[in-house]
């Protein structure tokens, strides 16, 4: 099949002059193809736009199955739009694909564009543009949301007394990773876990609406917590401080009976996509108030103080990091 056969046959919702009442109500004035997507941003609102490139073998397993690369090929890329606070709307999709190979077939595109489809549908967010091109198996995803004006959750709002906090459980993705190389033994239980932590993560959309106007900084957790929050202390010309024993460990990756690695890559592993956000103490009760009625799962693990880096310590006592994430370079 050439390029254009592929997007009609597995990209192509629908004719882009046949788009629904729904799919228009979405800001879809012109969808897949033409020279350019017509998108209609919503009134009184910011656009939000992230763009991420995963590799294979490299951001996910070349071998792995299609429909599981599909899915966590535009999940991690919601996640930067939770990060900020703002509703999905569109994607475009750019996908490289080496000739003469199992990725050109027709099963293997067809179970990718499922998987790709189905969180698509999950989160209400339109395909509307991109490119198909021969190379090394990549996937390069633009999505774009809205939020409305001065309701954006940053990273530069955070001051010296804040409360650092992360939603749910940190280290799933690192160790998610450990067992697809099978460097981690886990029974079945722990395998259906880890599985769908690492390919199915969840976009924190209902956490980071909770979290506007109460959260003063806030980002997604993907290269490790460490070196993420490292950003967040950039933005605010601050440091960090990090109590090692409060950082929450799913019971899955507790049962693994290696608490110290656990730690470790839950400060520096990444593959989390959970999200990282500072709270004023003023604003504590607020967010004690969502936990409390069930509302947000979030935990308190250190404040923001003076200095320029993150420094974790475990029973008042220095705890050293070999590294602080990963590193694209």
């Amino acid at each position: 099949m050439n390029e254009f056969q592929i997007i009609k046959q597995f990209f192509q919702r629908e004719p882009a002059d046949l788009l629904s009442e729904e799919k228009s109500h979405s800001g879809v004035v012109l969808g897949i193809g033409d020279d350019c997507a017509l998108l209609q941003i919503p009134p009184h609102k910011q656009l939000a736009v992230s763009v991420d490139t995963l590799v294979a073998d490299v951001h996910f397993p070349a071998n792995a199955n299609a429909e599981d690369i599909g899915e966590r090929a535009l999940r991690v890329n919601l996640s930067d739009l939770a990060a900020m606070g703002a509703e999905p709307l569109w994607f475009t999709l750019a996908l490289t694909l080496p000739k003469n190979s199992e990725f050109c077939s027709e099963d293997w595109l067809r179970f990718f564009s499922r998987g790709l489809f189905r969180v698509a549908n999950e989160f209400n967010i339109a395909l509307v543009g991109g490119d198909t091109t021969s190379g090394p198996l990549s996937i390069t995803i633009q999505v774009m949301g809205a939020v409305a004006n001065h309701d954006a959750l940053r990273r530069d709002g955070t001051s010296i007394g804040d409360f650092i906090c992360v939603t749910n459980f940190i280290g799933d993705g690192a160790a998610a990773l450990a067992v697809i190389q099978h460097k981690l033994p886990v029974n079945d239980e722990q395998q259906e876990y880890f599985h769908n932590r690492f390919y199915r993560p969840t976009p924190r959309f209902i956490e980071s609406t909770l979290l506007r106007g109460i959260a003063s900084a806030a980002l997604d957790i993907s290269d490790g917590l460490v070196a993420d929050l490292t950003h967040i202390c950039a933005e605010s010309d601050l440091g960090a401080l990090l109590d090692v024993e409060n950082l929450p460990l799913s019971p899955a990756l507790i049962s693994t009976n290696n608490i110290d690695q656990a730690r470790r890559w839950a400060l520096s592993g990444g593959d989390d996509y959970e999200l990282c956000f500072t709270v004023s103490p003023e604003k504590m009760p607020e967010l004690a108030m969502l936990i409390a009625q069930g509302k947000l799962h979030a935990t308190v693990i250190g404040e923001m103080v003076a200095g320029a880096s993150v420094m974790c310590e475990l029973n008042g006592k220095p705890f050293l990091l070999e590294q602080q994430g990963y590193q694209h370079f």
